[in-house]
């Protein structure tokens, strides 16, 4: 039985994020500022709220009997409870015979064209372990994003405006980006899980170096540009957030009404449509919120039994991170012109250059875990060098002018020359008519 690291790391990084905030919390009412202070307080409590839900919702204890734990739940204390539950189960499994087991199927990676397909028999106390890290991913996905981005965005955004970075603010903003690069790491782990869920996929560890590398370059990089444009554009942030949060919040929306599929009402018995349609807006909303920082491995799809779109679109993918790359650099380009005071003995131009190449950093660790570390890239119908030679073939088709307004340009431009050319021609001829003796001495 495989070891609960992944639930025990994201115990350990919820709780010292929380305690910081609290901690950082109390050091800004002390020095009077009451501002940071709420918001410090907001973007902390916030995400550990959703994470309870989330946990909750998961193991459906609300129809179960379980008033204690419930109870520990409103005191915030749910994720503490379900790490000790998950060690209890670890180190009490095999001690007693269970009374049953289920048997699984699982395919292998296809080798030299053939894939075997593997049964496995899994306990009571395995299957338990397996529902509490799919439970604490999703929390972190949730701790990371509702949470840990904005709360990293805030204090990277109090240290510019202060010109100073103390000791707590900086260890909070540590822990941060930390959460912030394990839940996508996590995210992208549950997206591969979920889209092959009929193999038997291990990650191996070069796959979580390139992730980790990934995504701390891609995170790292969009904080910094939307701090350091909010800092000389305050009002002008606001749009740049709505129209990133809004329009991936109802782009999937969108597909479904255009699908017209019915209403999904397979995601729990027990929730009504109203419930169903709360639970659907907050999945959306975490949607919304992961990509607005980077890229989401998940891709929701409403009309479809899973939530998830399965399929691999490279074409999504490259446009996400062309117009990504466009906005940081028109972000930074704006904060260049409109620079203050506080930024006169930093390096501009090379503060520039240093973000954008760390964003090409973290496309290139994309690109070589799609094409060398993906468990599954055997699975695919064409690797990403090929998805993404086809994505700019299409771009380049898109952007080439057709031929037949080619040729109507070249007749457009040839069709004076051609008259000029007759024009000319009728004038000599009319000169040699009026002057046949010229002609003739000049020919002579």
């Amino acid at each position: 039985m495989k070891f609960p690291g992944s639930v025990l790391v994201s115990l350990v990084l919820f709780v010292a994020e929380t305690v910081a905030a609290l901690c950082l919390s109390g050091a800004y009412r002390s020095a009077g500022d009451r501002m940071w202070q709420w918001l410090t307080l907001l973007f902390a409590l916030l995400p550990c709220a959703l994470v309870q839900l989330s946990l909750v919702f998961i193991h459906r204890d609300v129809s179960r009997d379980r008033p204690l734990v419930l109870l520990l739940h409103l005191l915030q204390l749910g994720p503490l409870v379900r790490c000790v539950e998950v060690f209890y189960i670890y180190f009490h499994a095999g001690r007693v015979e269970e009374p049953y087991v289920s048997i699984t199927k699982k395919r292998q990676m296809p080798k030299d064209g053939y894939s075997e397909e593997i049964e496995k028999e899994v306990g009571q106390a395995e299957g338990k372990l397996c529902t509490h890290r799919s439970a604490f991913s999703r929390a972190s996905v949730i701790q990371a994003f509702l949470g840990s981005a904005p709360q990293l965005t805030l204090q990277l955004y109090i240290c510019v405006l202060q010109q100073e970075i103390t000791a707590a603010r900086s260890i909070f903003m540590v822990l941060s980006l930390l959460s912030i690069v394990y839940g996508a790491l996590r995210c992208n782990i549950l997206a591969i899980k979920i889209k092959y869920d009929d193999y038997d996929v291990s990650v191996k560890p070069a796959a979580y170096l390139c992730i980790f590398m990934w995504r701390s370059f891609e995170i790292a990089t969009r904080v910094t540009v939307l701090v350091l444009f909010s800092s000389v554009l305050q009002i002008w942030i606001l749009p740049v957030v709505l129209v990133n949060f809004f329009g991936f919040f109802f782009y999937p929306w969108i597909l479904f009404w255009q699908s017209k599929s019915p209403f999904p009402e397979n995601i729990e018995k027990a929730l009504s449509r109203v419930g169903t349609t709360i639970v659907l807006c907050l999945l959306t909303f975490l949607y919304a919120g992961i990509n607005m920082f980077c890229w989401s491995a998940v891709q929701v799809k409403l009309n479809d039994p899973d939530l998830i779109n399965k399929s691999q679109n490279w074409y999504r993918l490259t446009v996400y991170y062309m117009l990504r790359f466009i906005e940081n650099a028109f972000l930074l380009l704006m904060w260049y012109i409109y620079k203050t005071d506080i930024y006169l003995y930093v390096c501009a131009p090379l503060l520039v250059l240093q973000l954008l190449i760390s964003y090409c950093m973290a496309i290139l660790f994309m690109l070589v875990f799609y094409q060398f570390c993906h468990p599954c890239k055997k699975l695919f119908s064409s690797s990403i060098s090929e998805g993404l030679l086809s994505c700019f073939k299409f771009l380049c088709f898109v952007c080439k002018p057709h031929k037949s307004t080619m040729l109507a340009d070249k007749a457009e431009v040839k069709s004076p020359e051609r008259t000029d050319e007759l024009w000319g021609s009728s004038k000599t001829i009319d000169s040699q008519k009026g002057n046949p003796h010229q002609s003739v001495s000049s020919n002579a």
